[in-house]
């Protein structure tokens, strides 16, 4: 399929996943902050309801929802229901965008910038999501550290009058991530597909007045990634998802439930013939102080001491055609990550530079003993086909 590769910064002041995230807090009391409410928020179907159910399909781009909705083998039902087209945030990746999703706030707020992260605190890279280091895997909490003294951003649960509810798979209802984002909410796992429709079922069977659940499911993400999003493995798997959401919506409908529907990203693919590695250049590797971190279409560089000219100059030289070395201050300046008062360690979290990758390119550096994933499908740039993201509203009858 093609894919739009038009750069697309996220629409914070009203067509952004934080600011559908603060008309929710509106409905349910809590405050928005920094951010406006989203432009046609669906509020008719929020008052209409006795609950609502968020359910974000991990890597459900826009563009990816319109071209399997006209499959052979696919119902479209859907994108009938398309209430509109959001933006993610930046970078428009699972840590960054579900951390909004789980929270109301930008990554300008909660600091959370990348799959990798470089926790000066700690003083190494680690994977927020597992919260493990980069070097080894190991679990961060095993060691003595804390989630919140790295996580220190607020959470939805504790923000809103409403009783707050999480939907996670099993392997994930108890991890020091969700815990931490879960706040003082219900967390429920489940396992499979069957699982999760039936526990989304059971909640909706069970309506109760001002009551707000949070589902989440990652198949359609981790297939994509595997395959790449154009793979037919991954176009069935999301007619399958479809079909069953069709039937789960029509019963929620009928018990006071309005259910949204959205993602974190969309997808573009992209596998080992788009890759720059690092390994391929030495000199612009001499000129960093440590190993790339943040996500492989947005990789951010903390350069050694006076080395800037010389970096810029080896980007524009060797590597323009594939990337632009966008020095990180101007991002935060420029409002990609967020609106108002930036995260202490944002600065820090996002590096002296970002690359950020043309077309459907990729970077990689690889830390000695570390396992390489030569993955299909990748997000986390500036494209449009990354950043747009459905809305779509199932209200109650």
């Amino acid at each position: 399929m093609e894919f739009n590769l038009r750069l697309t910064k996220p629409d914070y002041h009203g067509g952004s996943i934080v600011n559908l995230m603060a008309s929710l807090k509106n409905h349910y009391g809590g405050s928005v902050g920094h951010y406006p409410e989203l432009k046609n928020a669906p509020t008719q179907a929020f008052n209409s309801a006795k609950q609502i159910i968020l359910l974000v399909i991990d890597g459900l781009g826009a563009d990816l929802l319109a071209h399997w909705s006209v499959q052979p083998g696919s119902s479209g039902f859907l994108s009938e229901h398309l209430h509109c087209r959001l933006t993610s945030v930046y970078p428009p990746t699972t840590a960054s965008a579900v951390t909004t999703l789980m929270n109301g706030q930008a990554p300008q707020q909660h600091g959370l910038t990348g799959w990798f992260m470089n926790f000066r605190e700690i003083g190494t890279t680690a994977a927020v999501l597992p919260f493990i280091s980069r070097y080894g895997r190991e679990s961060l909490s095993a060691h003595g550290v804390e989630i919140n003294r790295l996580v220190d951003c607020e959470n939805m649960s504790d923000g809103i009058a409403g009783e707050c509810h999480m939907l996670l798979p099993s392997e994930l209802v108890d991890s020091d991530f969700s815990r931490r984002l879960g706040g003082s909410a219900r967390r429920t796992g489940y396992s499979g597909l069957e699982g999760f429709l039936s526990k989304l079922n059971a909640f909706s069977d069970s309506a109760q007045a001002n009551r707000y659940l949070y589902a989440y499911w990652p198949e359609l993400d981790h297939l994509s990634h595997v395959y790449g999003p154009s793979d037919p493995r991954v176009q069935a798997h999301f007619i399958d998802l479809q079909d069953q959401l069709q039937v789960f919506v029509e019963h929620a409908a009928r018990h006071e439930t309005c259910v949204l529907i959205t993602a974190d990203h969309g997808f573009l693919d992209s596998g080992p013939a788009e890759c720059i590695n690092l390994d391929a250049h030495a000199e612009l590797e001499d000129m960093l102080a440590m190993p790339l971190f943040g996500e492989p279409r947005s990789a951010y560089c903390v350069l050694r001491k006076g080395c800037d000219d010389e970096f810029e100059d080896y980007i524009a030289r060797e590597l323009s055609e594939f990337m632009d070395a966008v020095p990180s201050a101007n991002l935060i300046a420029d409002n990609w990550f967020g609106l108002g008062e930036p995260h202490p360690e944002l600065a820090a979290r996002v590096g002296d530079y970002t690359l950020q990758m043309k077309q459907r390119f990729t970077i990689r550096d690889q830390l000695v003993g570390e396992r390489a994933f030569d993955l299909l499908g990748m997000h986390g740039g500036i494209t449009a086909a990354e950043q747009y993201i459905p809305l779509l509203v199932f209200p109650a009858k």
